[in-house]
């Protein structure tokens, strides 16, 4: 199956909606007192909007090209939700495994908790965004 400009675009503005959203309810609500509860006053009280920018496009991209793009190809949304959530475990993880193996008061609550968030978000994003393209574009009878 050909996959055109307009579906990948369309892919990648649900990835990012979906995406966002999820994040912009789960950090401040859940993960942010979570971290602050453990790491104290190590959290900054703003975001540095600039990494935090990196890392959405990069993962954004990595959803897109690994999970939402081969599922649309294989008419099969399902792998879209389970190679997103695989990808959103592998990124978030190394995050996690790295922290907890560098930082004195890392805690595996944050590993547990970050990682299960991080493969939620990833697998229902590109989940999403494979539902969003099928429907508008059905695959050919």
């Amino acid at each position: 199956m050909t996959i055109g400009v307009g579906r990948v675009g369309l892919i990648v503005l649900v990835t990012a909606l979906v995406f966002l959203a999820g994040e912009a309810v789960m950090l401040p609500n859940v993960m942010q007192p979570l971290f602050k509860s453990i790491l104290g006053d190590q959290i900054l009280d703003g975001l540095r909007l600039g990494p935090a920018a990196m890392f959405y496009i990069i993962h954004i991209c990595g959803l897109t090209w690994f999970a939402s793009l081969p599922a649309l190809r294989a008419g099969r949304a399902i792998a879209a939700l389970r190679d997103g959530a695989l990808l959103g475990l592998v990124a978030y993880g190394c995050y996690e495994l790295t922290s907890w193996t560098i930082m004195v008061t890392w805690s595996p609550v944050l590993v547990v908790a970050d990682m299960a968030w991080g493969a939620t978000i990833s697998g229902l994003s590109a989940w999403a965004a494979v539902l969003a393209a099928r429907a508008l574009w059905p695959p050919a009878a």
